[in-house]
């Protein structure tokens, strides 16, 4: 089952004798056994019928005895399992799941993936009377269109230069990024309805003009001064950006104009499409490949990886990380 469907069977009471949240990107798990927490039983009666059990402080058949018990003056009753990848032996859960006691709600949040091999696994897949989710993690490339959507149904907009630069500096952890994203909504005006690169630096803390996305930007267009300002200020500010990380989203911004490069359809839909990233930035890429031809390309790769080596102390003693990244941009450009 997908999240919008278990969350709209929730919303108009049709219940299931089990729920099997699983994955890891738990943002989504959190979201529906929060609503199953907070709504299905009401105040008065969660004393009686409301059981929330951490994996690694009990075992399958206390999760089993509890879920047999029938509720006390309410049709329903909620075990909630969190944290059940901690849970041992969660393959004898198989006999409760084949034959449930339909007036509880099991909750199971497994926040990991699950051993397809299991007996469990399997009869999950098949069972009737289970909602079973897999909340998978997004790749970085998606993260753009995601927080595009978020904010789209909360009635907002985001500049894409914004929304690549969350990405870099916040990752793939949808929690982390609706906690900023929902920072930036309470400081903005009531008629301002589009988030840009200056609320991102107000709000969270990360440069409209130096990060790792203006320095990539820097690089492609080969703007040696624009380059050398963003790694003095990186030099300054290594939690904003370290060279391990900047030598990673270079590597992954070269191989992108290095596919370019051998496109055989250049056109703006099919470039986006193949290098995953939003139209809005097909022509910068398409700059940069003019500027690196495919052979320079594939040296500088090599050089990313070998200063990325060298930043963690493979052939480097005494080196400081911001000598590093200058050393590794001057190669880079010329």
């Amino acid at each position: 089952m997908t999240f919008e469907s278990i969350l709209n069977e929730l919303k108009k009471n049709l219940f299931r004798p089990v729920y099997f949240l699983k994955g890891e990107e738990p943002y989504y798990i959190d979201i529906i056994s929060d609503y199953i927490q907070e709504n299905v039983i009401s105040e008065e009666n969660k004393a009686f019928n409301q059981v929330v059990m951490y994996g690694k402080d009990t075992n399958v058949n206390t999760v089993i005895e509890a879920a047999q018990r029938f509720p006390m003056m309410s049709q329903h009753q909620v075990v909630m399992v969190k944290e059940a990848q901690t849970l041992k032996e969660i393959d004898k859960l198989q006999f409760y799941i084949e034959k449930p006691n339909k007036s509880t709600l099991l909750v199971i949040c497994y926040k990991n993936k699950l051993d397809k091999r299991l007996k469990l696994s399997k009869i999950l897949e098949k069972s009737k009377n289970t909602a079973f989710f897999d909340s998978k993690s997004l790749k970085d490339y998606q993260i753009p269109a995601w927080i595009d959507n978020y904010l789209k149904e909360r009635g907002y907009t985001i500049v894409p230069a914004a929304s690549e630069l969350l990405k870099e500096y916040l990752g793939t952890e949808l929690s982390k990024l609706v906690n900023e994203l929902d920072k930036i909504l309470i400081t903005l005006p009531v008629d301002q309805k589009k988030i840009t690169l200056e609320h991102i630096e107000a709000n969270i803390g990360i440069s409209k003009d130096y990060n790792v996305f203006e320095l990539q930007k820097a690089i492609g267009e080969k703007n040696v001064l624009k380059a050398n300002r963003i790694i003095d200020y990186f030099s300054h500010n290594p939690k904003n950006g370290s060279i391990v990380m900047v030598a990673a989203t270079l590597c992954a911004y070269f191989v992108k104009i290095l596919t370019y490069h051998y496109l055989s359809d250049k056109s703006q839909s099919t470039a986006a499409s193949a290098l995953k990233i939003n139209p809005h930035f097909v022509k910068e890429y398409e700059a940069a490949a003019r500027k690196y031809t495919a052979p320079k390309i594939i040296q500088i790769i090599s050089i990313l990886r070998e200063y990325d080596l060298k930043s963690k102390g493979v052939g480097n003693s005494s080196v400081s990380d911001g000598n590093l990244m200058r050393e590794m941009a001057f190669k880079i450009i010329h």
